[in-house]
Formats: structure tokens, C-alpha cells, sequence
């Protein structure tokens, strides 16, 4: 009886010596070349991307102040209520700016009143010097032809002093005329013929009436961009003064990220490159940006007590650099500013082994470009 009829187990007979040696040469050479490819690999990406997770987003705001003094009597929106360019936030009380208004209506028409009468006072003081020239013209061939007859012993001595009296009296009569011409003149700024519009006088008080009829324009705030109103906590019945902050209004149409990238790291960064924006509020989800701005210096230069890096003791600090990335395609999630976000620029470098030995590095992508131009 067989081994195999009681069940005893197979036994595979010892792979050939062959094959096990041509098994152990492939592990020999694929393994260290598959471990050198990998090295290479990140040999020639290493610095061409550069990350940091010391970013936020952010967004333009604007603090909405009335631009005139007066009480409130009309909030229009409430927390975080989204507002369109134009939309009215609220109201400050128009009865004292419309009473004004009419002030300044009155007067713009007392003034036409008394331009008109003006104008009326020097047609009547030209009349007035037309007949006094006249007048002091006979008065004074009448005291001429009393000297004449007085020379030749036809008249008395007192006809020819009545004479000169007419004469004197004639003359004073016309130059107080000339005197009120021009008073009437200039009441008229100089100009009698000129419309009412481009007097100085007319210009003050429309100027004025202008001003009253803008205030009261102003007593209706408007929302001037779309966004997005943050705590509001004006009430009607408060004061405000002109110029005092009265709600914040943060803009959704422009968004961007302040990415504070480390200053060793922007060896090969330059405006233009490509990157990615994620934000810790939604994990997976990456848009799409690039690089806009780079900051002229440092966050500590800005900031109000800037380092004195020239007195006592000094500890080398690597300094963070802010940039500004744009976001091409703000599409998704809504973004909201001052949330948390990592950016990652592609700077195109690329490591280069004769550059290596050389000690040159390949430029960037833009850097190529700018030289071959």
C-alpha cells in the first residue's frame, strides 16, 4: 500500500537553484533602483513647492458712518443679514435737514429778489446820470453867456453868482449820480447784464441750498458695496455724529487669502505662480488661486513697536513675509474672512544635476520667460 492511499501529504519538490537566483538578482536591482528613482524624483521637485498653513482669508470691509449729525428713527437690516450695493441699512430723522432745505430755498429766492432789484436800481441810476449830465451841460452855458453879458455891463453880479450856484449844484447833482451807478453796479458784482446764475452772490446761496438739499440725501444711508452686515447694534433713538461708526459691512465679491510665508521659503516665489488654497472649514476641498502681491517688508516692520534688532542681546528669528494670493474660481463652500487656510505655491523650480555641480540652480518658470524675451 502507497503513502498517497493512507493520506499522507504531498511534498512539493525545492524550487530549481536557478530560479531562485534569477529571484534574488531582480530584488538585487530593482530594489535599489526603484529606492534611487524615488530619490531623484524628489531630488528634482524639492523646492518647487512651498506650503504654509499661517494663513487667513480676507475680504474688503467698510465701517458704514452717516456723513451727517442727527437721531436715528429707521434701522432697515439686522445681524449678518446679506445687503445689495444701494439697499438701505437705516435712516437718521429728515425733519430738521428738510426745514433747513426750505430755509435755504427762501433765501436762494431772496436773493434772486434782490438781484432782480438790483438790476432795477441801476437801469434807474443810469437815468438819473443821464439827466444830471444834461442838466450840468445847460447850467453850464448859462453861467458861461452870464459871464459874457456881465463883461459887457448887461447884467447885475448876482445873475452871474446864480449862475455859477446852478452850475456848482448841477455838477455836485451828477457825480452823486455817478456814485450811486456804481454802487448799483457792484451790488451786481460788476457785471449788471450777467444772468443771475453766474453771479457770486446767486453762487453762494445755491451753493448753499445744494448742500442742504445733500444732507438730506444723506440722511438715507445706503449700503455703497454687496456683502454681508456683521453686529449691528444701533437702535432707533441713538445719536450719531458725522463720521461715527455705526455697523461693519464685510464684502463677499472680493475675497483673498494672507498667506505669511516663512522668508527662506520665497527664494523662487514670484507674482503670477500658480496655487492651492485649502481651508481647515473644509477639509478636501482646494481652489484654485495665484500668487497677486508680495509684501514690500516683513509683518514686524508693519506692526506698531517694530523689533530693535540692534540693541542687547539678539536671537536670530526666521522672519514671516505676507503674500497675497487671489483666488481665481471662488466657486463652493462659502469662504468667510479670517478663516484658517494652507496655501501651496508651485514656483516651477526645478532642480538641475550639472546645475548642482555647477552651484546654479534652473530659474523659474517666469524667470525663463522674462530672460527669453
Amino acid at each position: 500500500m502507497t503513502d498517497k492511499q493512507f493520506g499522507a501529504p504531498d511534498v512539493q519538490a525545492p524550487p530549481p537553484a536557478k530560479s531562485r537566483k534569477r529571484r534574488n538578482l531582480l530584488l538585487w536591482v530593482a530594489g535599489p533602483a526603484l529606492v534611487l528613482a524615488i530619490a531623484g524624483y524628489f531630488y528634482l521637485t524639492s523646492g518647487r513647492y512651498v506650503s504654509t498653513d499661517n494663513a487667513y482669508v480676507q475680504a474688503d470691509h467698510a465701517t458704514i458712518a452717516p456723513q451727517i449729525s442727527g437721531r436715528v428713527v429707521e434701522v432697515l437690516v439686522h445681524d449678518n443679514q446679506p445687503v445689495k450695493a444701494g439697499d438701505v441699512l437705516f435712516r437718521i430723522d429728515p425733519q430738521p435737514l428738510q426745514i433747513a432745505m426750505a430755509r435755504m430755498q427762501a433765501q436762494l429766492e431772496s436773493v434772486r429778489s434782490l438781484l432782480d432789484a438790483g438790476r432795477a436800481g441801476y437801469r434807474s441810476a443810469q437815468a438819473d446820470l443821464t439827466s444830471a449830465e444834461e442838466a450840468l451841460r445847460v447850467n453850464e452855458r448859462q453861467y458861461e453867456r452870464m459871464k459874457d453879458l456881465r463883461a459887457k455891463g448887461l447884467v447885475a453880479q448876482k445873475d452871474v453868482d446864480d449862475a455859477a450856484n446852478n452850475y456848482a449844484n448841477a455838477r455836485g447833482k451828477r457825480d452823486s449820480d455817478l456814485a450811486a451807478l456804481s454802487k448799483a453796479q457792484g451790488m451786481l458784482g460788476g457785471l449788471p447784464n450777467t444772468k443771475d446764475e453766474e453771479l457770486a452772490g446767486y453762487k453762494l446761496a445755491q451753493a448753499q441750498y445744494e448742500q442742504t438739499k445733500l444732507d438730506l440725501e444723506h440722511a438715507t444711508v445706503h449700503a455703497p458695496i454687496d456683502g454681508v452686515v456683521g453686529k449691528v447694534t444701533l437702535q432707533p433713538g441713538d445719536f450719531l455724529a458725522a463720521g461715527q461708526a455705526a455697523m461693519p459691512l464685510v464684502a463677499t465679491a472680493t475675497l483673498w487669502v494672507d498667506a505669511n510665508f516663512k522668508e527662506t521659503d520665497l527664494t523662487h516665489v514670484n507674482i503670477g505662480q500658480p496655487a492651492t488654497v485649502e481651508v481647515d472649514t473644509y477639509p478636501g476641498k482646494k481652489w484654485k488661486a495665484h500668487v497677486a502681491s508680495i509684501s514690500p517688508a516683513s509683518g514686524a516692520e508693519f506692526s506698531l513697536l517694530p523689533a530693535q534688532n540692534a540693541t542687547g542681546n539678539w536671537v536670530k528669528i526666521v522672519q514671516r513675509i505676507p503674500v497675497r494670493v487671489a483666488i481665481d474660481d471662488n466657486q463652493g463652500p462659502t469662504l468667510r474672512a479670517g478663516m484658517s487656510a494652507n496655501v501651496e505655491i508651485d514656483t516651477g523650480k526645478q532642480n538641475s544635476l550639472i546645475g548642482r555641480l555647477q552651484g546654479v540652480n534652473e530659474p523659474a518658470p517666469q524667470q525663463r520667460v522674462a530672460q527669453s524675451r
